[in-house]
């Protein structure tokens, strides 16, 4: 394994840890939030990801979850990402985290936009991990979708 992809099995591991974002959800959604689950067959992976969206900022993300180190990595990940940017910025931006995970781990990932979650681009290498960084991304486009619907 080169230094270069230590780096990134590193801060993958310590999102893992940290997981920015996870607290307990409140009961009900309130006023201009919305909630979503998914989870992944394949692996048992789970996700409950609650967004507030307010004149088309997300100003709150929380989620808990439970899986592998890549999913619970993807999602503490996403939420640094997604606090305070508006709906736009974030349909951007998972237009280009889903672009990464279809390139097989090809290309130069865009550090730019994706900030820390440019670490998952390894996984694309391998299409069984795949949907595990996915399934936080798709949680946070439904629930975003679903608080633009309230």
């Amino acid at each position: 394994m080169s230094a270069f992809e230590a780096l990134y099995q590193d801060l993958i591991l310590d999102h893992a840890q940290r997981r920015v974002g996870e607290a307990e959800l409140t009961e009900e959604p309130g006023e201009y939030e919305a909630r979503s689950k998914q989870h992944n067959p394949l692996c048992g992976d789970r996700i409950t990801l609650q967004v507030r969206v307010v004149d088309g900022r997300v100003e709150q993300v929380e989620w808990t979850g439970d899986g592998c180190a890549i999913s619970m990595a993807s999602a503490s990940m996403l939420t640094e990402l997604m606090r305070g940017e508006s709906v736009v910025d974030f349909e951007s931006t998972l237009a280009v985290f889903r672009e990464m995970m279809g390139s097989r781990g090809r290309g130069e990932p865009d550090e730019d936009t994706l900030g820390d979650a440019v670490a998952l681009h390894g996984v694309a290498q391998f299409p069984a991990r795949i949907k595990c960084a996915l399934l936080s991304w798709v949680a946070a486009e439904d629930a975003i979708r679903r608080s633009s619907a309230a």
